[in-house]
């Protein structure tokens, strides 16, 4: 009992800070690159986000490399962070960032104005885009099925691998949503349908993997790797490709700072600036070539 407390220490830690850190506050934060400030672009910044100084976003600490709570429990880092702030470095201006509390709670802080921007592995969707505005930053393509090591499940590269078996989700996440399509193609087969668990978040879905409480925990590759990396029990059951839009910036709908931060987001691709934070975190692989936004995204 000792040691599975000890593993599971790092998971508790992103989810209980949660409730620590206010969604109105401005949080501590470590980025690891730091760029130099372009006068033309920030001309094309709002004449009040000028006036302020700075730009507000939020995000929702999960684990790393996306976004998460340093050793201190206090401190923002990860993938994220590091994109959002070279980007306002870019433009000329500060960057605060606001926990918050829940991926479900981003897109109605994004409607209320709470926050400017959100980065916390939102991927665009058509739905989405109903409600709030995309600029696309990372290749989400990749993703990642974890068990426990004894459970002995056989690797697999498709969903319709886990028919009549049972997966964990993120509320509110994509993969939730292809678990939903993949159990209705499932039975269309004749097959048994996937038991679905919902989870507030990844790290309460590790967790339940780590326990024993869940099989399996479908999330982000990259978030997955680094959990298996971390909690020896656990190992990388699935691995499944689809045809996703990436992992994006989202914005209130209409935003006038999204001309502003596709052009310094394309600025750091084109000086290798963007190159460098992804490699930092080691998934240079989801790199892009181009920040797309809203329609041109699909």
């Amino acid at each position: 009992m000792k040691l599975l407390k000890k593993l599971l220490l790092p998971l508790v830690i992103a989810a209980s800070m949660q409730s620590v850190w206010a969604a109105d506050q401005n949080v501590p934060f470590s980025s690891s690159l730091h760029v130099s400030a372009d006068s033309a672009l920030k001309s094309k910044l709002p004449e009040d986000i000028l006036k302020r100084g700075y730009i507000v976003a939020g995000t929702n600490p999960n684990t790393p490399p996306t976004t998460f709570y340093m050793a201190d429990n206090k401190t923002l880092a990860g993938r994220e962070i590091d994109v959002m702030s070279a980007i306002a470095e870019r433009l000329g201006v500060a960057v605060q960032w606001r926990d918050t509390g829940g991926f479900d709670n981003i897109i109605p802080g994004l409607k209320s104005g709470r926050y400017d921007v959100a980065l916390s592995n939102i991927n665009a969707t058509k739905a989405r885009l109903s409600q709030v505005d995309f600029i696309g930053y990372f290749d989400a393509s990749r993703l990642g099925i974890i068990s426990r090591k004894d459970e002995n499940i056989a690797p697999f590269t498709s969903l319709q691998d886990v028919c009549g078996k049972q997966v964990g989700a993120g509320a509110g996440t994509t993969q939730l949503l292809r678990l939903q399509e993949a159990t209705q193609k499932c039975v269309a087969d004749g097959k048994p349908g996937i038991t679905i668990a919902t989870f507030p978040d990844r790290p309460a879905g590790v967790q339940a993997v780590v326990s024993g409480r869940v099989a399996m925990f479908f999330g982000p590759y990259e978030g997955l790797t680094y959990q298996v990396s971390k909690v020896p029990v656990l190992t990388m059951s699935g691995q499944i490709t689809v045809n996703d839009a990436p992992v994006s910036i989202a914005f209130p709908k209409g935003s006038p700072l999204e001309d502003a931060v596709q052009a310094a987001l394309n600025s750091l691709i084109k000086d290798g600036s963007y190159q460098k934070i992804l490699d930092k975190w080691n998934i240079g692989y989801g790199a892009m070539k181009e920040a797309k936004r809203n329609e041109e995204i699909f």
